[in-house]
């Protein structure tokens, strides 16, 4: 794995970590809020990954080795867009994009207007940002927190402190052309499981929704259930 760190077109740092094997095919996987390419659960995502395809996990603004703010799902478009383009100029044949949370939510954004992403994975992907339930009282919010505590992951977050405008997942969904796969947790304390559902109903691209029963949030669904997660993704982007 080597850790390289490239500009969006507002001049924003962004860290990847680039798993390379010189496969044709590269997964790039999109954390969430408060989760960076170097925590426990995306190096272990990114390793799953990694056995079939190269891998680039990185970090949004404002999280972790990327500089600037963390804007929720506004200007990390542009964070995204920028990996995409690294893939493009590493030639690889096909760039999946695997998202989690709001990391869900921009890759779906970038789905409907970026045509050099050939197929989604949106786990836990919010419909509608203002809409997130974000149950912070429940023990299946904090549960895998409490279990594996990164002090420095949460030191490495640095949100933004204005509102800026936002393109709703649920807006533009049916622009999205790539198939995507939609995975959702049963006892999602954060992204209630109505929204990848409703996502899933209303995109007209090809596409699956897994539900899991008894599941949490976003990668809180690899950590829980490693085989079975495993075997939704890699079987979708082998299809």
């Amino acid at each position: 794995m080597k850790e390289i760190f490239i500009k969006t077109e507002d001049n924003i740092k962004i860290g990847l970590n680039h798993y390379s094997k010189n496969n044709e095919n590269v997964v790039i996987i999109a954390p969430g809020w408060c989760m960076t390419k170097d925590s426990f659960a995306f190096k272990g995502i990114s390793e799953l990954f990694a056995e079939n395809y190269d891998v680039i996990c990185f970090d949004f603004r404002g999280h972790g080795k990327s500089s600037g703010f963390y804007t929720f799902m506004s200007k990390e478009i542009s964070d995204m867009n920028a990996v995409i383009e690294f893939a493009k100029n590493n030639n690889y044949k096909n760039i999946y994009v695997a998202g989690f949370s709001l990391g869900a939510g921009v890759a779906v954004i970038c789905g409907a207007n970026n045509k050099n992403i050939s197929k989604i994975i949106a786990v836990s992907a919010p419909y509608d940002f203002n809409k997130i339930e974000n149950y912070m009282w429940k023990k299946e919010a904090w549960m895998e927190t409490f279990r594996k505590f990164e002090l420095g992951r949460f030191l490495s977050v640095r949100p933004s402190v204005i509102l800026h405008k936002k393109i709703k997942p649920g807006e533009i969904i049916k622009q999205v052309t790539a198939p995507t796969l939609f995975i959702a947790g049963e006892k999602d304390p954060t992204v209630y499981p109505w929204h990848t559902e409703k996502l899933y109903n209303e995109a007209v691209c090809k596409k699956d929704y897994k539900l899991f029963q008894g599941g949490c949030h976003a990668e809180d669904l690899f950590l829980h259930f490693p085989e079975l997660f495993g075997k939704y993704c890699l079987d979708w982007l082998k299809d």
